[in-house]
């Protein structure tokens, strides 16, 4: 689910705490190591994603935050800042010649260059809250 977050949104206050959770504490935050990215850096968004008024020539920043049933991606475009909500049971990631997070259809590319590289602890601290949520113990060694 895309909203527009550039000013409080009630809507996305109400379905973000019911998709994925409530934001962690600060005390859960600061035991976890913290719970948002650095940013990635936006190399295609999907038809779906796109803002109305694309800019496309700027250079667009992604980042994820934890959430205990999923994430959020925020990311801006102009002066304004969008949040797409993605429960664990929809979320897949691929690393290829890009890293992708696909949902519902969507997705979201990112270059895979220095800040893929600063994130990447963050990324399989991402997976395994995904695969403790899904309790898929089959992916365990």
């Amino acid at each position: 689910m895309l909203f527009n977050t550039s000013y409080t949104n009630k809507d996305y206050t109400r379905e973000s705490t019911k998709i994925v959770g409530s934001a962690y504490s600060f005390f859960e935050k600061i035991k976890m190591g913290g719970i948002g990215s650095s940013r990635f850096i936006i190399e295609e968004l999907s038809a779906n994603l796109q803002p109305k008024y694309l800019q496309s020539t700027a250079i667009s920043y992604a980042n994820i935050e934890l959430r205990p049933k999923g994430i959020i991606i925020h990311f801006a475009n102009r002066l304004d800042r969008y949040s797409w909500v993605i429960p664990y049971y929809r979320l897949v990631i691929y690393r290829s010649k890009t890293f992708s997070l696909h949902a519902n259809g969507n997705f979201i590319k990112c270059k895979k260059n220095k800040n893929y590289r600063n994130n990447k602890k963050f990324i399989d601290r991402m997976m395994s809250l995904k695969i403790d949520h899904l309790k898929l113990g089959y992916y365990d060694a």
